[in-house]
């Protein structure tokens, strides 16, 4: 195991040591009554069955049979109880794991998100995170106590009988040679497992959130044959697991009853030179099987040991990407902004020198209505997500009301920035909860947000009113509905400034209409974006800013830029005709 490894999973036991160590003691309590069942059956047989006596000076068999009893019934509850303590802190572990991975989650920058697939995330907050469950609630006590406990059954076998003890115990060297050999297969299969794993984890989630387009396409039998060829290779990956784990406790039984097979040709050829009593090769016999419990417990472990080691590196190494983390506590805290917006000489690339956008200079002046114009890949997303700050600028600033937009805090910052895009996501909730998105809004401002959207016929004919719980994904609703409740969680919001992206897209003409008599009375008083590729929906706003490759081309109203003859012009006659 790696220092890395080592010191993260001290991190994760920390909060829970006391319990460890409470555990721990428990288990070895548990150890020492385990030594004194076999003591107590010696006592009876060499004391009493041998002699045929009932009793003598020190004690009788109905007090034996008693005594061990009450430690059979000791032991049993010990062990339960024990099992239920170190089970609550595997749980215990996993629940703060998987809280902080989904708040790590939530706090990524978008860049971090481009960067992992969601169904690798998946992977890691379910499986890799349940793999985690078995380390902490079975392997990090049971090791202590396995390791006690042959320890101490060694002890007491060299008291027995030293002698008999070195004869028995040859058979370790090739318990040994077993379990490495065995072990380091194991190793090198559960680490490619894993990969494959992963990799079937995350076609299954694309296929199934991605199966509209695949029956579009008619694609199912290609993706059912990408489907066997992943499981295929997952089977043949897994198969010698299956190998190695029959494999290795038939070889440790065989060498359990070797080990008792030399103890017995020991005694009864007397190559040890001393005689011993019967109950005493029962004690002896009883704790060398015994002690192949333990280590077979330990050998057994080492897949979970393997598995959680191998997720906990995969969950820690997406923690320690601390760089994508977005900070939401320092910045200048700002209340409500006014709307003013001005690029200076902006640069930006997804990727290194791969400029999407080139020099960009503009100013929307608080209240202003403007427009981003260009073909596909001009940059017009791009300024809105530099804007929410989704990313950061590599050259040049932005500035929110004079301040620069790095130095505002970022809460605050999207909290008065309300955008919408084409394919707005709907939770399976509520429509009252998809509205008012976890915030704290009454019901008379929902239902004047949801009127001011056009979506009050849409809410009056669900079953049971602004109370109906959307299907995944929002699927139980047509493409404008769900455009229309994105317009309602917005005017519900009431930002200072609006981010619509193509967001009529997908609404009728009628129902476009009244939105935008909403977005007009709204946007009177604050800062409207609109990116628009329908350039009829955008004559009227106060100023367009036309991109092309990255930089801007011109800027103007609709009427100004038309009279130019100059690029909008042409997009706009290009799109006028196309109508015709």
């Amino acid at each position: 195991m790696k220092n890395k490894t080592f010191e993260r999973i001290k991190k994760m036991v920390k909060p829970y040591r006391k319990t460890v160590i409470f555990v721990t003691i428990l288990a070895i309590i548990i150890d020492i009554l385990a030594l004194i069942k076999p003591y107590i059956v010696k006592i009876l047989i060499d004391d009493f069955l041998k002699d045929g006596v009932y009793k003598n000076e020190f004690w009788n068999v109905s007090f034996i049979g008693y005594l061990y009893i009450a430690i059979v019934l000791l032991e049993n509850f010990l062990d339960y109880f024990n099992s239920t303590r170190t089970n609550r802190i595997g749980e215990s572990v996993v629940f703060d794991l998987r809280n902080k991975m989904y708040e790590y989650v939530e706090k990524a920058n978008i860049r971090f998100h481009d960067k992992i697939p969601s169904g690798t995330l998946f992977v890691r907050i379910i499986s890799d995170i349940e793999d985690v469950y078995a380390l902490f609630s079975d392997v990090i006590t049971t090791f202590i106590k396995d390791i006690f406990i042959i320890v101490g059954l060694l002890c007491v076998m060299i008291y027995i009988s030293y002698k008999l003890s070195l004869v028995s115990l040859i058979i370790i060297p090739l318990i040994i040679i077993a379990s490495l050999i065995l072990t380091k297969l194991l190793n090198k299969t559960y680490s490619a497992v894993k990969n494959v794993r992963t990799k079937m984890n995350i076609f299954f989630s694309e296929s199934i959130y991605g199966i509209k387009l695949i029956k579009i396409f008619n694609r199912q039998k290609e993706k059912q044959d990408e489907c066997e060829s992943i499981t295929r290779e997952f089977r043949d990956t897994i198969k010698p697991i299956g190998l190695y784990q029959g494999l290795l406790p038939a070889v440790m039984t065989l060498i359990e009853n070797l080990g008792i097979a030399i103890v017995i040709c020991a005694v009864v050829n007397k190559w040890i030179g001393e005689t011993l009593d019967v109950g005493v090769i029962y004690m002896f016999i009883t704790y060398l099987k015994n002690i192949f419990d333990p280590i077979n417990r330990i050998i057994d472990n080492v897949e979970v040991v393997e598995e959680a080691v191998t997720s906990i590196d995969k969950v820690y190494d997406i923690f320690d990407k601390e760089e994508y983390v977005e900070d939401f506590e320092s910045g200048k805290r700002i209340d409500k902004i006014t709307g003013k917006i001005e690029f200076k000489n902006v640069w930006f690339a997804y990727e290194e020198d791969n400029w999407i956008l080139k020099n960009v200079s503009f100013t929307i002046e608080p209240g202003q209505s403007i427009a981003l114009v260009g073909k596909t890949g001009s940059g017009k997303t791009t300024i809105t997500n530099l804007i929410n700050k989704f990313y950061t600028a590599q050259k040049g600033e932005i500035l929110i009301d004079g301040i620069n937009i790095n130095d505002i805090n970022l809460g605050d910052l999207r909290r008065n920035i309300g955008t919408i895009l084409q394919d707005p996501f709907i939770y399976a909730k509520s429509i009252k909860d998809n509205v008012k998105m976890f915030n704290n809004i009454d019901d008379d401002k929902i239902e004047e947000a949801i009127r001011l959207a056009s979506a009050n016929e849409f809410v009056e004919n669900q079953e049971n009113g602004i109370d109906e719980v959307a299907r995944e994904r929002g699927n139980s609703f047509s493409a404008g509905e769900k455009q229309l409740l994105a317009f309602a969680r917005i005017f519900a919001l009431n930002p200072s400034v609006f981010i619509l992206d193509e967001a009529t897209a997908n609404i009728d003409t009628t129902t476009e209409q009244l939105i935008q008599e909403s977005v007009d009375k709204l946007s009177a008083e604050k800062t409207s974006i609109f990116i628009a590729h329908r350039l009829a929906t955008i004559v009227n706003v106060d100023k367009i800013i036309v991109l092309n490759n990255g930089e801007i081309v011109e800027q103007g109203n609709h009427e100004e830029l038309v009279k130019t003859g100059g690029y909008y012009s042409k997009l706009y006659n290009s799109y006028y005709n196309s109508l015709v």
